[in-house]
């Protein structure tokens, strides 16, 4: 088969058959299809999308490109949730810790902050000592003494979709709904998974800015798993503002570390218990997700799910202290308030801008290599609906250097909306699919 014929039928929207797109894969993997052919393949399926035969084809064939983890020796079911990403999202070092002690295996392959949004493996290693470059052997033995540990993606883990990945962000493909689903799904059947519960954000601080294409995002990924024998729900769920008040790698541990404590804001617990009682329902703990909410809330309250994490830590090779004495955590030497210009009702608070003032003093990162600086961050002190004076503290900006500061301080007062009425109230899970 020849390579440009294959790229012509895809831009005319015709359907390939998974021999062609192995092809395609495998090819571009061992670097015999050239960048500027897959380039054009990929921005044809970005404009003529994908079948579910399709992107099955695709996701599998990314999969096939390296080795997958072998959890079978490991009893109990294999319970793994997936963010696509978000403002102030540290779910994960609550949901799974509240799972895990429920009894479910939870292997965690996360990754790392690019762009405006947060990662999970950036978030831990701000913790003095935590290892994210667990072996294989290491992992699974951790799994097994513990029920829960988190990994980051190795290079011998669905290697096409890493070459592909970089390849789309410099081709203006990444919003691809399809290349967006493959490549996620992908990496999480290679863990070696029998379930995946997803959070599928939407709104000004998530990668999918409509709902409508947030639900097509959640029912491919679900479908896709279904399809590999997997038991896959996904919550749609809004990020119109950040979630929780911590934005910031260390800051957001203290967060994690006030909520498993039962301390922490109201959308942050709310999310994380209901993302914790569906992995407890999937995993099998319970026969109803009614009593798994049941089971989540327990291990919340009963202190459970905050001595799982404690656990972890500790196995990971960090200090598990940190979760009581604060001062252990990078802490920022420069703090800057934002005040509110007038007094009302904050009526919006731009995730995306409060992501991007936090990634430009040093929390995120534009390329992959790129350092962070696990100190620095915001901490929001009002969120939608709250009533401020005139003058009345917005929220505080952490910092360790001077530069771009001015900058950050400005963008993030571009992000709140102060009106004279309060604003409507709206739901923090839109939707659940599957």
């Amino acid at each position: 088969m020849r390579t440009v014929d294959l790229i012509h039928r895809k831009r005319d929207g015709e359907e390939l058959s998974p021999e062609e797109i192995a092809y395609f894969v495998d090819g571009y993997t061992r670097n015999e299809i050239p960048d500027y052919q897959m380039s054009a393949f990929l921005m044809a399926v970005y404009f003529s999308g994908m079948s579910d035969h399709e992107v099955d084809a695709l996701t599998h064939s990314m999969l096939g490109s390296g080795s997958t983890i072998d959890l079978s020796g490991i009893p109990g079911v294999k319970v793994d949730k997936h963010s696509t990403g978000g403002v102030g999202d540290k779910t994960s070092l609550i949901a799974a810790p509240i799972a895990a002690a429920a009894g479910v295996i939870v292997p965690m392959m996360s990754g790392r902050a690019l762009g405006h949004t947060g990662g999970t493996l950036d978030k831990l290693e701000s913790i003095p000592g935590f290892r994210t470059d667990l072996t294989i052997d290491e992992f699974r033995a951790q799994l097994a003494s513990l029920g829960l540990a988190f990994i980051g993606q190795s290079a011998d883990v669905a290697p096409a979709d890493g070459k592909l990945y970089s390849l789309r962000d410099v081709t203006a493909t990444v919003e691809s709904i399809p290349l967006i689903a493959s490549s996620i799904m992908s990496k999480k059947l290679a863990e070696g998974i029998d379930a995946l519960v997803l959070d599928v954000k939407v709104g000004n601080g998530a990668f999918m800015k409509r709902q409508v294409d947030a639900r097509r995002l959640a029912q491919m990924m679900v479908g896709i798993g279904r399809r590999s024998d997997k038991r896959v729900q996904a919550l749609i769920t809004d990020m119109n503002q950040p979630l929780g008040f911590a934005i910031g790698n260390a800051l957001e541990v203290m967060e994690v570390s006030q909520t498993l404590q039962n301390g922490g804001p109201t959308d942050l617990t709310r999310i994380s218990l209901e993302l914790a009682a569906r992995m407890i329902y999937l995993g099998k703990i319970v026969p109803s997700l009614e009593e798994a909410r049941e089971v989540a809330q327990k291990h919340l309250l009963d202190g459970s799910g905050y001595r799982k994490f404690k656990d972890v830590i500790s196995a990971q090779g960090g200090n598990p202290q940190v979760l009581d004495r604060f001062e252990l955590l990078p802490n920022a030497t420069g703090a800057r308030e934002i005040l509110s210009p007038r007094a009302g009702y904050v009526s919006a608070i731009d995730a995306e801008y409060v992501g991007q003032a936090s990634a430009m003093i040093g929390a995120g990162r534009d390329t992959k290599d790129e350092a962070v600086d696990p100190a620095v961050g915001v901490i929001l002190e009002v969120k939608i609906g709250n009533k401020i004076d005139a003058g009345g503290v917005l929220c505080r900006l952490y910092y360790t250097g001077e530069d771009h500061v001015e900058e950050a301080a400005q963008l993030i007062e571009d992000a709140f909306r102060i009106s004279a009425n309060p604003p409507d109230q709206r739901d923090l899970i839109l939707e659940v699919v599957g």
